[in-house]
């Protein structure tokens, strides 16, 4: 794979300037670490994104999709191929009676667009830092609500480059699971079903939550946010908490001893440092109690 020439045929496809090679990433993902990318490209028109997918299906290039990075790890060697970043895209408005957010809009702005136009449903996403397209990708929820709950259909493009509407039962959804994921479906455009409401009481219940996020979680440290998904019947923070593990460190990685949900980057910590902790967590948490923590934190890229 020939970066140089991958980067030269793609720079007609894209604005001037959203084109990089041998992009570091740590700056550009919560976590602060990981490696660079072959090539990076951070589209702003639907277009731009669907020519790049479809040069990266002709020619079996590697293709990447990342938001504002905010639930990844990237791996200390980087990723391979072409990563696409598609945190320019951040258009929201409403349509058809229907909230639409472009992929790359954080869905907290989101959160913050539907209270200013008098709608409810959102409220919950108010502390999710990531963008619409990761939410829909990973159905993002947070006290008592998901995205399954309110998202009306969705534009996406498709592995082999096409555009297509979602909606319905088309969407799959689980538990940090849709059929965005599985279908490896990029999306583009995300439309929201949402009821008026009282902007008061909207926005009670968003500051309400706002509170218990910033008092329960690690958010003066860089981090992926919550590392695992919730174990049936229980809680992944509790049982690394009953195993004795806050505090733990791993080079530059520390279980947060805030909230043990949360593996903060203490001190310039590396990606191995961070899998390595996670992987003990994940030990000693099995050794203990006999569950099996999966991971809800996407882990891209190659080892150095």
């Amino acid at each position: 794979m020939n970066i140089d020439h991958i980067y030269e045929e793609l720079q007609p496809l894209i604005t001037a300037g959203s084109l990089k090679r041998h992009e570091a990433l740590k700056d550009l993902v919560y976590t602060r670490m990981g490696g660079e990318a072959d090539i990076w490209a951070a589209p702003v028109t639907y277009e731009e994104i669907q020519s790049i997918s479809a040069y990266a299906h002709k020619h079996q290039i590697p293709l990447t999709v990342l938001g504002n990075g905010s639930n990844v790890i990237i791996r200390d060697g980087g990723i391979r191929g072409i990563v696409l970043q598609t945190s320019d895209l951040t258009g929201m408005g409403i349509r058809d009676g229907l909230l639409y957010a472009q992929c790359g809009a954080k869905i907290i702005e989101v959160s913050g667009y539907a209270l200013e136009q008098g709608l409810t449903g959102l409220e919950f996403a108010c502390g999710i830092p990531g963008t619409v397209g990761g939410a829909l990708y990973m159905n993002a929820g947070a006290y008592g609500g998901e995205v399954k709950d309110v998202l009306h259909s969705a534009l996406v493009i498709d592995p082999d480059g096409q555009l297509l509407t979602l909606q319905g039962d088309q969407f799959e959804w689980g538990y940090r699971k849709s059929v965005f994921a599985s279908g490896h479906y990029i999306v583009l455009e995300a439309r929201f079903a949402l009821l008026p409401g009282d902007p008061a009481a909207i926005r009670a219940k968003m500051d309400e939550l706002t509170y218990l996020r910033e008092s329960k979680q690690p958010l003066e440290y860089p981090s992926c946010g919550s590392v695992f998904k919730r174990p049936p019947g229980r809680y992944a923070g509790q049982l690394i908490q009953e195993s004795g593990l806050q505090g733990t460190r791993i080079g530059g990685a520390e279980v947060s001893r805030k909230h043990a949900g949360f593996i903060i980057n203490a001190d310039n910590a590396t990606a191995s440092d961070y899998i390595g902790l996670i992987q003990h967590v994940r030990s000693a948490v099995k050794q203990q109690f006999d569950v099996e923590l999966e991971t809800e934190v996407e882990i891209l890229g190659e080892e150095l």
